[in-house]
């Protein structure tokens, strides 16, 4: 298998050793695990480690051995940090776990010193912090991988500049504190980044594990994060970019990345199953991953990646592969009973209608979608009482099962990757963006055609018509618990402030209640504005 960074060096993180680190990483005591470790590295090793801060939390898969000192290895995983800020705070998600911050992100309560946003924050500085160092000293190594590198930068700008706004400015090492940068000033930054790498990166071309350079960004990402940056021009600017958004997100359609269609399913798992589960880089399923995070449960392990998908959303009880009634998730002993369905997210596929009782995979049969993978059995739909996991639908949408029927490489750990970038965005970002350029709010024919190709996959009616609310609906229909649901209610305008749009528990009420719109970003971590003169706190925080 040619996951390229499953063999991370540890001496690449020893190159923290001499960084002179920008304030805002170094206040958080960024270390090497190891001081005595050489501090000579290679750009190859290097190379990896800006990739594998995606993935894991240090150099190897204990929760101790962490890249930042002071943030339990599993719980600081950029990943995991970015699907709690993304997915608690709407109508897609709930915790049961009573981990300090986490009932203030299920109840849009968070404030500065919120662990999780603090662990968000942390984590794309310090992987900041590597791109930083490799383009110091291998800037001119080789012109694709430092393309790649800058892309890996400019992506996590863009998760700082749409999570924080305003944030500081570490574009080189450096070792003073560092400037803040407002957040339209960060959208110039990261445009002018992607649009100059863009003509230096690989090709775009779909791949499988066992092709060269499966996991690293092409042409293909660089386009899809700026079709992102560009569909939220108006939130991060306060000037809608709609032509440019359809035209990047097109670029991405023509590409070689293919829609796993419905037909490479089988009778056991759906083409949209298939995208989740435990081989989902070695079958058909990788061509849609335009940039996958990987695992494998061997050699790269981690708690907060996709065993962090498939544990939280699990009790021992519930049953994801209909050819083994035992089996749970895939993973040995790894239900944490934590994350669970807010009925406003059920309702997208039932309507009102009352779900049938059973196991993920006969429920979305019954709805007549194949991403409908709510587990119903001894369950109510309503969150009445959070500390019971049983109180709202339980999601079977990840699991480490194969579709050949093969054991995963660990018992523990998965072996499924998680596709952070896939082509199904480029399509609704498509039909959002033609929509919304047209202005009249219904989907012109382009727009219509880019929909149905997402529902035919997932088995839904197509229909011949849409509206711009029936396209936040299929948002969240196709992605659900992939860790984007936050940015597309802003876009829409049903977040944060005075909206026409409630959800259970939104701002702490059953019923749902506005919260001000000042929470649509989040605050800098206390520690920083504390350690950083130069750093002014977002409003209302």
């Amino acid at each position: 298998m040619n996951k390229f960074y499953k063999y991370i060096v540890c001496a690449a993180v020893a190159v923290l050793l001499s960084m002179g680190l920008n304030s805002c990483v170094k206040d958080l005591d960024v270390e090497p695990i190891d001081p005595a470790l050489q501090s000579d590295v290679t750009p190859e090793q290097l190379f990896n480690k800006c990739y594998a801060n995606l993935a894991v939390q240090g150099n190897g898969g204990s929760d101790g051995d962490c890249d930042i000192d002071g943030i339990d290895g599993g719980f600081s995983v950029l990943y995991r940090m970015l699907w709690n800020a993304n997915e608690l705070t709407t109508d897609e998600a709930m915790c049961k776990w009573g981990d300090p911050g986490i009932e203030p992100l299920n109840k849009n309560g968070y404030d500065a010193s919120n662990p999780f946003l603090e662990g968000l924050y942390y984590r794309l500085y310090t992987g900041i912090a590597f791109c930083n160092q490799y383009l110091t000293a291998f800037g001119d190594y080789n012109k694709t991988m430092t393309a790649e590198i800058r892309f890996l930068r400019a992506f996590q700008f863009y998760i700082l500049m749409d999570c924080f706004g305003n944030v500081p400015f570490t574009p080189e090492v450096s070792g003073g504190k560092a400037d803040q940068i407002s957040r339209a000033d960060l959208f110039n930054f990261v445009e002018e980044e992607l649009l100059e790498i863009e003509p230096l990166m690989s090709e775009p071309k779909a791949k499988k594990s066992s092709d060269e350079g499966y996991g690293r960004a092409d042409k293909a990402a660089c386009w899809m994060v700026l079709a992102r940056i560009y569909l939220n021009s108006q939130v991060y600017t306060g000037t809608a970019q709609w032509t440019k958004a359809a035209e990047y997100a097109k670029k991405v359609i023509d590409s070689d990345y293919k829609i796993l269609e419905r037909s490479k399913g089988n009778e056991t798992w759906s083409a949209y199953q298939m995208l989740f589960m435990g081989d989902n880089g070695e079958t058909d399923a990788a061509y849609e991953a335009i940039l996958p995070i990987l695992y494998d449960g061997l050699r790269t392990t981690s708690w907060g990646g996709s065993l962090f998908l498939m544990a939280s959303t699990y009790d021992a009880n519930m049953h994801g592969n209909p050819n083994d009634p035992i089996a749970t998730n895939g993973v040995s002993g790894q239900n944490w009973e934590g994350n669970r369905a807010r009925p406003q997210l059920v309702n997208k596929f039932f309507n009102g209608i009352e779900a049938p009782v059973g196991e993920a995979y006969a429920v979305a049969k019954a709805a007549g979608d194949d991403r409908a993978l709510f587990n119903t059995v001894d369950r109510i739909i309503d969150i009445i009482d959070n500390n019971t996991f049983q109180n709202g639908f339980a999601v079977g949408k990840f699991n480490n099962f194969k579709t050949d029927g093969s054991a995963g490489h660990h018992a523990t750990h998965p072996d499924a990757d998680i596709f952070l970038i896939r082509k199904a965005e480029a399509y609704l970002t498509y039909a959002e963006a033609l929509t919304r350029a047209q202005g009249s709010g219904a989907a012109p024919a382009e727009a219509v055609t880019a929909i149905n190709v997402i529902r035919s996959r997932a088995g839904a009616n197509v229909k011949a018509s849409y509206n711009l609310n029936d396209i936040l609906d299929e948002w969240s229909r196709e992605f659900y618990f992939e860790g984007r649901r936050r940015i597309d209610l802003i876009r829409f305008g049903k977040f944060g402030g005075t909206t026409d749009y409630k959800w259970q528990w939104k701002g702490g009420d059953f019923n749902g209640r506005d919260f001000p719109e000042f929470r649509n970003i989040f605050p800098i971590p206390y520690k920083d504005i504390t350690a950083n003169e130069k750093l002014k706190q977002n409003p209302g925080y």
